[in-house]
């Protein structure tokens, strides 16, 4: 046993994990099944909010807007030790209709967040100025940096296949590269996490939803800000990237893109912006959500195992989350309070 703490699973949660356990003193090794950062982590839009914070229930909201709040902090330090700017970005947010104006108002209002009624195309609009973006492989970049810089170790490429456990506590992991002994693990495998804890699952509902994107390069950014219409998004980038998302397919394990959803995200795409008629697609991708009920992560320690930890689950907002999920998880481990109540993120897992 050469480390402290095993953690399976090297995407931003796992990533901003390990990273916050190595600035507390402990010795940690991520495993990867793949490649650090390659799944909902690389795919994902980096939008720092929830869609439409009003239509989700505050254990979504309390970690958005606490994990919104120490992004700017957390990305400014990663940038300053590691040297990669992950382009933490305040561009705001344009809402189109159709939303809910009275709850707009109201859940703003109670929030403290500021909320602009405008205009669109003759349409009334929604402006939410402070709505924040990042780069999502940029951030996995300087994450792993910052890891490996403080004395991290990456293992990719290594598939756990079985946990062990002796009484009450997980002796290792077994995996296609041997095995890892720890005094603590973490699952952090995103959509894969049910399936690494196999008989330890407990009651986590984890499963893969698949989100296809587009993207698309302009000479310079053809939009000051995102725009957001129900489930379609357009993230304008410092560099005339856009993207332009997403589906929400229940699709098991399959990444593979489809004519389908190209059509549709274009067509709706280009109704919202006409320059994109005109444009080549450079990129089209699909990655696979750690899906959760109601959008809910699972944050804490195994309800019968003492050592055994999990952070995932975070649906759509993996990103923004990280942060406070990183802080709850930490506080968890560590047996300190927390800044708010918790038990929404234990339910069917935590003690």
């Amino acid at each position: 046993m050469d480390t402290d703490v095993l953690i399976v699973g090297a995407g931003i949660i796992g990533l901003s994990s390990a990273l916050a356990l190595i600035q507390r003193g402990a010795k940690v090794t991520l495993l990867e099944r793949g490649s650090v950062g390659s799944e909902s982590s690389w795919a994902g839009g980096g939008i720092l909010s929830p869609l439409c914070p009003w239509d989700y229930s505050n254990a979504v909201t309390q970690l958005t807007t606490r994990g919104a709040a120490l992004f700017p902090t957390w990305a400014d330090a990663l940038q300053q030790a590691s040297g990669i700017d992950p382009e933490y970005t305040v561009s705001g947010m344009l809402v189109l209709p159709p939303f809910d104006v009275k709850a707009a108002r109201q859940w703003c209002a109670a929030h403290a967040v500021l909320l602009q009624e405008t205009t669109h195309a003759a349409h009334e609009a929604l402006f939410l100025p402070n709505v924040a973006q990042v780069r999502n492989p940029r951030l996995v970049r300087a994450l792993r940096q910052q890891v490996e810089a403080l004395g991290g170790r990456i293992v990719e490429q290594c598939a756990v296949q079985e946990i062990h456990s002796e009484g009450e506590r997980v002796s290792a992991l077994y995996t296609d590269q041997g095995a890892f002994s720890a005094q603590d693990y973490i699952v952090t495998a995103g959509a894969w996490s049910k399936q690494v804890l196999g008989k330890f699952a407990l009651q986590l509902e984890i499963k893969p939803m698949r989100g296809q994107m587009l993207l698309f390069k302009f000479t310079t950014p053809p939009l000051r800000h995102i725009v957001l219409q129900q489930d379609l998004y357009l993230i304008p980038r410092r560099d005339g990237h856009l993207l332009v998302g997403s589906t929400l397919e229940d699709v098991g394990f399959d990444k593979g893109i489809t004519q389908t959803a190209y059509a549709e995200l274009r067509q709706r795409a280009e109704a919202l912006l006409p320059q994109l008629r005109d444009m080549s697609l450079l990129q089209h991708w699909a990655g696979l959500r750690p899906g959760s009920p109601h959008n809910i992560p699972v944050i804490g320690r195994h309800a019968a195992m003492r050592n055994l930890y999990v952070n995932s689950g975070h649906f759509r907002y993996g990103v923004t989350m990280a942060p406070s999920s990183v802080e709850i998880l930490l506080n968890a481990m560590q047996d300190k309070p927390q800044p708010f109540d918790v038990t929404p993120y234990q339910t069917g897992w935590g003690d």
